[in-house]
């Protein structure tokens, strides 16, 4: 037999042992990614065992904060501060960001300001569709004001409508107010914190749809923002709410241990 004679099923063994193992698929690089699959395991799991023990047997100094959810605001204001003064400097670099967590501790210390009780749980994806709602209603309602200006012979009738929310929380009360605010066509002037009611001054209210699409908007900003942030099942009322007796229930009693408990 030649050396141009065909062999076809020694050519065959040869193409299919060349394609018995893929490139790059050993058994190390297996054994690796194997191994930082067990990692990443064992790194979560031990990361949730020091988190639950911290929650139970660390105690938060009240001079710091209250509880937990106060004391990651407030690593969330050292966190923002930090953030903008690297955004000042333009350049991300350890030397600007061990400058802004001083300097950002240095503000929260000497420059307190007044204590923001937290008070109820996040929920992202109410955030997150409050987000979406926001976006949307900032573009229609620019496109309502900037036809109702360019309008041949309309004149839009603006007036100042009080409406009563349901929304507990002064922080979560001023988020709503700053949502309103953001839309245009509307502008929050006044909020009566005692009474949790707001004056809201509306761009246009010629008719009653433009009066009922008000009243809709606000009832799905209290709904969402109760949803996001204070629902009822989750909210625990802040000892820190004086003017809010009536919406909190805080027994002066409690209100002055936890004082006490701060001072010491």
């Amino acid at each position: 037999m030649t050396n141009g004679d065909h062999h076809p099923g020694r050519n065959t063994r040869r193409r299919t042992s060349g394609a018995v193992r893929a490139p790059g698929k050993g058994p190390v690089r297996s054994f690796l990614v194997n191994a930082w699959r067990v990692s990443l395991l064992f790194i979560f799991w031990n990361t949730v065992r020091v988190f639950v023990w911290v929650r139970e047997h660390v105690h938060i100094p009240g001079r710091i904060a209250s509880d937990g959810r106060e004391l990651a605001v407030r690593l969330w204001v050292l966190a923002w501060l930090t953030f903008v003064w690297v955004l000042l400097w333009g350049t991300v670099s350890w030397a600007n960001i061990i400058g802004g967590v001083v300097l950002a501790l240095v503000i929260s210390i000497l420059l307190p300001l007044p204590r923001v009780p937290v008070e109820g749980r996040i929920h992202p994806l109410s955030i997150l569709w409050l987000i979406v709602r926001l976006v949307v209603d900032f573009f229609v309602s620019s496109a309502q004001v900037a036809w109702a200006a360019i309008r041949p012979g309309y004149r839009p009738l603006g007036a100042v409508i009080r409406v009563r929310v349901a929304i507990k929380s002064d922080m979560v009360l001023t988020l709503a107010v700053d949502y309103l605010n953001l839309v245009p066509g509307t502008m929050v002037l006044e909020i009566d914190h005692r009474r949790r009611l707001i004056y809201v001054h509306v761009f246009d209210v010629r008719s009653d749809k433009k009066v009922r699409a008000f009243h809709r908007q606000i009832a799905f900003v209290e709904r969402m923002f109760i949803k996001a942030f204070e629902r009822d099942s989750e909210w625990h009322p802040s000892p820190y709410h004086g003017i809010d007796d009536d919406y909190h229930h805080v027994r002066a009693a409690e209100r002055a241990s936890i004082k006490a408990e701060q001072n010491l």
